[in-house]
């Protein structure tokens, strides 16, 4: 009798170590399988994106420079964009071309606002251009939106006098950020070809739109999280972490030419320098309709400045900086 129930009872074991092993067996195969990640567009149908570039900031100045003598300055400024991405040619083997229309663009900033004019940014308001994307969603011929963006850069500035050319506060490089990068975490996978496991990264770069004229970089670590099963199909879980990159490419878009002097707060300091960006943020990516869904960036930068004039000390400046796009339903 207690042969019996220890032959039972080692059957059960084995049984159960059996189920035990499958399912760390296919976990690990769920894990190691690889996911094909691709752009695609139906010819005419249109796809609308609402994105939203905010950010507070603070400037402490040094105690015993100018009248401020060591005072928190707090600023806030964000814009809101809504972009229809309408496919006109579609290739699913090679170039899709894709007419963009800045249907809606709203800048606000506190406190204060630009006295003489309307940010420039919102002269996007309404215009239309188009690029040309591979499946992979690299953005392959941009030459239409490059040039609206140095079309719309001369609008950032004051009418020229004997003082020279005068640039107004703008969030130009806002819209830069959330149009020229927009299937970056899908179009930097090295080779796109071989697929992407679970917790594999990939590195690429972003821009940092800042509220001083900096051209300046973000290098970002992609890694996929994990792939949810949704109604709507199913969901990559891709996060995101940011540092500050070293270098900028030559190929970026830059909104304004020539010398200039900026008005305002950001014009009364120079020689800014990055000291620390830190951040991290979350996108998720449809693999079954080849659509990026959603994403948040969220980063804090923190910069010290030189006072003009030869006054002495260093401002601090600290930036927390919120970007944020969605897929509006239809």
């Amino acid at each position: 009798m207690e042969g019996l129930k220890l032959k039972k009872a080692l059957t059960i074991f084995i049984v159960l170590s059996l189920v035990v092993l499958a399912g760390c067996r296919k976990a690990v195969e769920e894990k190691e399988k690889k996911e094909l990640f691709s752009v695609d567009f139906n010819e005419n149908q249109t796809l609308r994106y609402a994105f939203t570039s905010s950010r507070e900031i603070e400037t402490s100045w040094p105690s015993g420079s100018s009248e401020k003598k060591g005072n928190v300055d707090k600023n806030f400024e964000s814009v809101e964009i809504t972009v229809a991405y309408t496919p006109v040619k579609v290739d699913l083997y090679g170039l899709t071309t894709i007419k963009a229309t800045c249907e809606k663009i709203r800048a606000s900033r506190k406190p204060g606002s630009n006295k003489t004019k309307g940010d420039a940014v919102v002269h996007f308001g309404n215009k239309s251009y188009t690029f040309t994307v591979n499946p992979a969603g690299e953005i392959v011929d941009n030459s239409e939106l490059y040039e609206l963006i140095r079309q719309t850069g001369k609008k950032a500035f004051r009418p020229e006098t004997e003082k020279g050319r005068i640039k107004e506060p703008d969030m130009l490089w806002d819209y830069i950020t959330t149009q020229w990068f927009l299937w970056d975490s899908v179009a930097s996978i090295e080779k796109p070809a071989d697929g992407v496991s679970i917790g594999q990264s990939w590195k690429s770069k972003l821009s940092i739109p800042m509220p001083m004229v900096m051209r300046q970089a973000r290098d970002v670590t992609y890694t996929l999280d994990e792939i949810l099963e949704t109604e709507k199909g199913r969901l990559a879980v891709i996060k995101c972490s940011f540092s500050h990159a070293s270098s900028v490419p030559e190929d970026w878009p830059i909104p304004y030419t020539g010398k200039f002097q900026m008005s305002g707060r950001f014009g009364f300091l120079m020689r800014y320098r990055i000291v620390e960006l830190t951040g991290d943020g979350k996108e998720l990516f449809n693999i079954d309709t080849g659509q990026i869904e959603e994403y948040e960036h969220n980063y804090n930068v923190k910069l010290k400045a030189s006072l003009r004039m030869g006054i002495s000390g260093n401002p601090e400046i600290t930036i927390k900086q919120h970007l944020i796009m969605k897929l509006l339903e239809d």
